[in-house]
C-alpha cells in the first residue's frame, strides 16, 4: 500500500471539509484514480465542473502519473517551475501577509545596467461583476506558489535581456485598494522591461496556485485570479 499526504485547496477544500487527508491506495494507482475515488469518498466533489489541476510533491502533474509511497498529492482549482536564486537577473520572489512596498520592489531591481525599470501593482476593488465588495481574501499553496513564480521569472529572464525581476504576491485579507500582487522588472531598454513585466502577470495568473475569495452583500465566492493550469488527462 502507499501512504499519501492529500491536500486540497479553496473551493475544493470547503467542499472536501478538508484541507489536509492522509490515506493508503494500492500501489500503482494514478492520480486520477485517486481523484475519482475521493469523489466518491466526499460526493460535493462531484458536483464540481471546473477542471482540476493534479500535483505530485508541488510540481504539476498529468493525470496519468503513477504515485509512489510517501508522495503529497495535491487537486489544484483553477487558479485565479524553478530558477536557482543565485541567477544574476533572479530578484527576490516572495509570498507576503503584510503589505507590499512599491518603492522598496523597485529597488531590489534597480541597477546601473537599467535604463528602465517596469512595474505592475494589482490592486483589490471594491466592485465586481455587479456586486459590492467589502474584502478579499487570498490563499496559497505557498511551496508550490514559489516554485512556480521562480519559473515563469527564470522563462523571462530567458526571452528577454532583462536586468532584473522581482515578484511578490500578499495572502490572507487584502483591504479594498491596497496592492495584493506587484513585479518589478528592470532591463536596458524599455521595451523588454514591458515585455517581461506583462508576461510574468499574465503567466501568474494562469499558472500559480493562489486563489481569491470575494466576500461581497449576501455571500461570498471564489473569483479565478488565475485562470487555467496545465493540462491533465
Amino acid at each position: 500500500m502507499n501512504r499519501l499526504r492529500i491536500r486540497f485547496f479553496a473551493t475544493l477544500r470547503e467542499r472536501a471539509g478538508a484541507s489536509e487527508l492522509a490515506r493508503q491506495y494500492p500501489e500503482g494507482l494514478t492520480v486520477a484514480q485517486v481523484w475519482e475515488s475521493l469523489k466518491e469518498e466526499f460526493p460535493a466533489l462531484r458536483s464540481y465542473r471546473d477542471s482540476v489541476g493534479f500535483a505530485v510533491n508541488q510540481e504539476y502533474v498529468r493525470g496519468d502519473c503513477r504515485l509512489k509511497d510517501g508522495d503529497e498529492v495535491a487537486f489544484i482549482p483553477p487558479v485565479s517551475g524553478g530558477a536557482p536564486d543565485d541567477a544574476a537577473w533572479m530578484g527576490p520572489v516572495r509570498i507576503v501577509r503584510e503589505p507590499i512596498d512599491l518603492g522598496e520592489l523597485e529597488r531590489e531591481v534597480a541597477s546601473p545596467a537599467a535604463g528602465a525599470i517596469c512595474t505592475f501593482a494589482g490592486t483589490t476593488r471594491n466592485e465586481n461583476a455587479g456586486r459590492r465588495v467589502i474584502r478579499l481574501e487570498y490563499e496559497a499553496y505557498e511551496p508550490m506558489a514559489l516554485s512556480e513564480m521562480r519559473k515563469l521569472a527564470e522563462e523571462a529572464g530567458r526571452r528577454w535581456n532583462i536586468t532584473r525581476i522581482a515578484i511578490t504576491h500578499r495572502i490572507g485579507t487584502v483591504p479594498l485598494g491596497e496592492v495584493s500582487v506587484a513585479i518589478a522588472v528592470s532591463a536596458a531598454h524599455r521595451a523588454e522591461a514591458f515585455e517581461a513585466c506583462r508576461f510574468a502577470i499574465d503567466r501568474l495568473k494562469e499558472i500559480v496556485p493562489i486563489w481569491k475569495k470575494e466576500y461581497f452583500h449576501g455571500g461570498e465566492v471564489w473569483v479565478g485570479c488565475q485562470t487555467s493550469h496545465p493540462p491533465h488527462e
